[in-house]
Order: structure tokens, then sequence, then C-alpha cells
């Protein structure tokens, strides 16, 4: 392997710079020229490219965002688009290209692979750990830790006014930041799919308000729910008009959004990008179409496919801690 390149797609993840910071370094060591094109997909299409050299990359790794920036590419969604990306990486000739995404970054690597023949390898990075064959997905971590420490400040206030707080989190379709962060914050309810289902909104709802009346009933104390984004019809601003419109329950609405995103990786992501970006240029000499993981320790390589089309639950082991706490 002579040539290898890299991108980041998709949503930004914490972690994202110490990945690409390992795939360079490594490379280095082996000899191996790094290009890295920006903004995704889109940096192929359009051949926005450089050379990565060691210098570049050694002081990234307590930067959060990603120093190849990051896109959407609609693009990648027709023949023509995926077309031209093979056509770039050949211009390039390039031997190996390493996608550090999520979900729908890796489905481009699935359609490249039937235009272009070189090496493909994915490196789970996005905030939502909703990726299959790995225990934790690059920035993850982080993004637990950023809500978390959020919450804990809400609870000052919320506990100041005995005020019910919703606190709305990112995760897309996933409940893994919302049960990890509610466990986190001892929040008095959370609200996500693997509990609350969408044809049992209304009685989540009617629970929901009697576990409220009663707390403000027998303490003087704050109730926070955590909900996961994409779960209650209108968000938080949704689930606070129910409570208002169906108990005359008023509550403050907190959208903690791209703060999740953002900021220096916590130790845990560091290491793990290193370990995955590292093990990606080991796994780019002879494999193709595979993912990068790491599972109860150890580090893994599994099909993009199984990555992709697998659903991955959250733990059952903190679903049960919850439902033993509420």
């Amino acid at each position: 392997m002579e040539s290898l390149a890299i991108i980041t797609s998709g949503g930004d993840a914490p972690g994202m710079n110490a990945a690409i910071r390992a795939i360079v370094l490594s490379c280095h060591a082996k000899g191996i020229k790094c290009i890295g094109f920006y903004h995704g997909y889109n940096g192929l299409i359009e051949d926005e490219c450089l050379t990565l050299t060691p210098e570049m990359v050694r002081p990234i790794l307590q930067y959060g965002g990603t120093i190849l920036k990051s896109a959407r590419c609609p693009q990648m969604h027709t023949d023509d688009g995926v077309k031209n990306v093979a056509k770039t990486l050949k211009r390039h000739k390039v031997d190996s290209l390493v996608v550090i995404g999520g979900d729908g970054s890796f489905r481009g690597m699935m359609a490249l692979q039937s235009y272009w023949s070189g090496r493909l390898i994915g490196v789970p990075a996005t905030i939502d750990n909703d990726l299959a064959c790995t225990d934790s997905t690059i920035g993850f971590s982080t993004a637990v830790s950023t809500a978390t420490h959020a919450i804990d400040k809400i609870r000052d206030t919320a506990n100041a006014f005995e005020r019910v707080f919703i606190v709305e989190v990112m995760g897309r379709h996933s409940g893994h930041i919302a049960f990890n962060v509610g466990l986190a914050t001892a929040a008095e309810s959370i609200l996500s799919f693997e509990n609350c289902p969408s044809s049992s909104l209304e009685q989540v709802k009617l629970s929901l308000i009697e576990q409220i009346q009663t707390q403000q009933k027998n303490n003087h104390t704050s109730f926070v729910i955590v909900l996961a984004e994409n779960l209650w019809p209108g968000g938080a601003q949704g689930l606070k008009q129910t409570l208002n419109d169906t108990a005359n329950i008023e509550s403050a609405v907190c959208v903690l959004g791209y703060i999740q995103r953002g900021g220096s990786p916590c130790p845990e992501d560091r290491i793990l990008a290193t370990e995955l970006g590292i093990e990606a240029v080991e796994a780019a000499y002879s494999e193709s179409g595979v993912m990068i993981g790491k599972e109860q320790g150890k580090l893994i390589r599994r099909c993009i496919i199984a990555a992709t089309e697998q659903k991955k639950p959250v733990d059952q082991a903190i679903h049960s801690v919850y439902q033993t706490l509420t």
C-alpha cells in the first residue's frame, strides 16, 4: 500500500481529530502517503485535498470538531456522485480510503464499492452510539459527559425554584445518550424509544403526570425529565404543552442540541479514536468493506453491512438499573 486517503463525514463528533492524528502518524511510520479530503464526500467530488503530515496532526488530539471539516453529501445518493468520488480516488492513485463517520457515511462506502476497487475501511464516529459491532463510537462518551455537566447545572436552578425541567438530548432515533445521561444525573424520568413506544405515549403521559404530582406534593424538590429527541410529538416544547394542558403542570425546557457535539474530547474518546485509527491502517493492507470496532476490550473488524443494518439497543443492564430506581 502506497497511498491512503481520509475523510470525516456526516455529523462531527469529539475525537475525530484524534482518529485523524492516529491514522496519519501510523501511515508515516509505515512510509504510506496520507491524503486528507475536505468536507466529507463533497471534497472527493470536488477534489479538495491536501497531503497530511505528522507536523500537521501532532497538536490536534485535544481539539473538537475535525480539521478536515465535515458535511452531508446529497450527491452520494446518485450514481453520478459516487462515480465522481471513484474518479478522484483513481486520479490520486489511492489504495485505501478510511471513512470516519456514522451510519450515512458508511452507506456511502457501500455504494462506492460498486465503482472503485480500492480498499474501504470505516471508523465509527458519532455521538449517537447507534452503530452495531462496537461497544462505543467515537464521541459518545464526550457527548454524555457534556450533557451530564449541563444537567447538573440545570438541577441547581430546578432545585432553587422546585421546578419541572424537560431536557432534550440528541441521539437521532437512539436512546443511548438519553439513558446514560439520565442515570448519570439521577433524572426522575427518562423518556426514550426503548421505554416509550409511540403506541403508548398516552399511558406514558398519565404515568408521568402522576409521578410529578406525587413528588411535588410530598417533597420540596425539582423534577428532571431527560427526553430523547424525535420521540415526543413537537419535541420538548410539545411535552411541555401536553403537561400544561392536561394537568396544569408548568415546566421549563432546555434543548441541549449541538453543544453535545462540541468541546474537547474526553480521555475515553481520545484513547478509543487512537486505537481505532491505528487498527484502520493495519486493516487497510488486506481488507475492504469493514468497520473497525471495539467489543469487550478487544479491537475487531466487522463487515460494514452488519454494522449498519443491525440495530444496537441500549444495554439491557442500563435499562434494568433505571427500572429498579423508578
